[in-house]
């Protein structure tokens, strides 16, 4: 994954469309000199980011932590499943 700094990070496999949107919202909302856990989860439900697992309900705090476990231990997965090589 190509990030706005230009760092390259080695992925199993590709962002989903959901997971890539909550990755340009949290870049966005860094960016922008946010740093608030709780204004970032008003951010994420303001702007009407989906959720990468694709349950509905509002962003809170518990719910953004156990999105962003959940896309770690997949691409965690991923990266394991392909012998430690990065996706095309």
């Amino acid at each position: 994954m190509e990030t706005a700094s230009g760092a390259r990070q080695s992925l199993g496999r590709a962002l989903t469309a959901q997971e890539a949107e909550l990755a340009r919202s949290l870049e966005q909302f860094f960016a922008s000199a946010g740093h608030s856990i709780d204004a970032l989860v008003e951010f994420l439900q303001q702007r009407g980011v989906p959720r990468p697992s694709g349950r509905s309900g509002a962003w809170t705090v518990q719910v953004l932590d156990e999105e962003l476990s959940g896309i770690n231990a997949s691409l965690d997965a991923a990266y394991a499943a392909s012998g430690g090589t990065a996706a095309q």
